[in-house]
């Protein structure tokens, strides 16, 4: 057996488990590809980067030398032009299902040592989203179903993530939007999980229907429309049989919602994030065939979005104010709010948690998430730094 610092694993069993050559295991490892969770986490092993056949964010469960894996939520490419996408990634089936793609962060949930936790799109196990599943959800699924593992959206105001309150949430909430099997990652199709979830009270992401891929462009083009009115995200687009892969495609005002969040700490987003949601723009009043009074409301809202933001951000940082990303969290055990500092201070992030308050047997607390790289770039622009 043969031991890597931080990763306390026997590489023959783990690799024969996950039917890789030992040795490429171990260029996994030395790559550090392969990451230890914290604390009484720490025989759960996340992998980043590329590993071969593995998902960003699949985890490796050592049960003692005995594993378990739970596989990443595959990445759901966009539609850029609805109606040809929608033909050339369903070719060969008559009918998609639609679902409505919620906006809130993703989260894997599974039974583990008599407990559910709640695994990040990275793989890390986060103690608030996994108090959170452990009074939202309950354990009898588990029970029956050992193997799965529960794929869902955390939605809702009191929200670490992503703050929407379009929802008519109160806090926050689980949305079920896919099961699936733990090793293989299999999933399992729309109507038996929908059945599933159901019989066991989950709330789940709302259906549309199953429509004719002959109608439905037109039928997706309408419930975007309405989608977009209520400002909410957009829709998954399914195989039924969740054989061929889905496909996601999203409204205008969330595009801009998304640009007017990340233009406010400009310096933090990702030039692939902001680019993106520019050229969907672009791509979407095409297919539309919008008029000219059409177009330049969209040309109003995009502009707005990318500029209204990064202005009171130079204001804000010019009167001498540090902005920030303000959130709210609630808790019942209060043990949890000193866990979830440190897990976000380990991810690098410079976080100011107020004092809890009481509300019932629950605990609320202000969190300030500090933006160090906008505050920074920005102070030194109005101090007559040139831009490089």
């Amino acid at each position: 057996m043969r031991y890597y610092p931080q990763i306390e694993i026997d590489i023959e069993k783990a690799a024969e488990f996950m039917e890789l050559t030992p040795s490429k295991l171990e260029e996994i490892i030395e790559k550090r590809n392969l990451k230890r969770n914290w604390d009484e986490y720490n025989n759960i092993y996340r992998f980043e980067g590329h590993a071969p056949h593995m998902e960003d964010g699949t985890v490796l469960i050592d049960h003692h030398g005995s594993f378990e894996l739970v596989r990443g939520f595959p990445k759901i490419k966009r539609a850029m032009l609805l109606e040809p996408a929608v033909k050339e990634s369903f070719s060969g089936i008559d009918i998609v299902a639609v679902e409505e793609k919620m906006n809130g962060y993703n989260v894997r949930v599974i039974e583990y040592n008599g407990k559910l936790i709640a695994f990040t799109r990275s793989g890390h196990v986060c103690p608030y989203s996994t108090e959170r599943v452990q009074n939202l959800l309950k354990m009898d699924i588990f029970a029956d179903h050992p193997d799965i593992v529960i794929y869902g959206e955390m939605v809702g105001p009191e929200n670490p993530y992503v703050q929407k309150h379009v929802y008519g949430i109160d806090s926050l909430e689980f949305f079920v939007f896919d099961i699936r099997y733990k090793d293989t990652g299999q999933a399992i199709p729309v109507t038996e999980r929908r059945e599933l979830a159901e019989r066991y009270g989950f709330k789940q992401a709302r259906l549309f229907g199953e429509f004719a891929i002959s109608e439905a462009s037109e039928r997706i083009t309408e419930i975007i429309r309405e989608l977009g009115k209520k400002g909410r995200e957009g829709v998954v687009i399914k195989d039924p049989k969740m054989v061929l892969q889905p496909i996601k495609y999203t409204c205008s005002e969330s595009n801009c919602n998304d640009l007017r969040q990340a233009f406010k700490f400009y310096n933090e987003a990702g030039r692939d994030y902001l680019f993106s949601r520019v050229v969907r723009e672009g791509f979407q009043s095409y297919e539309w065939k919008e008029s000219e009074e059409e177009f330049r409301e969209r040309c109003l809202r995009l502009g707005e979005s990318i500029l209204r933001p990064m202005k009171s951000t130079i204001e804000q940082v010019e009167s001498g104010v540090r902005i920030s990303d303000e959130f709210r969290i609630r808790v019942r055990d209060r043990n949890i709010i000193d866990r979830f500092r440190s897990y976000l201070e380990r991810l690098g992030l410079y976080v100011i948690f107020e004092e809890p308050e009481k509300e019932g047997d629950e605990y609320v607390i202000n969190v300030r998430k500090m933006n160090k790289s906008t505050n920074d770039k920005t102070l030194a622009m109005l101090e007559g730094q040139l831009w490089s």
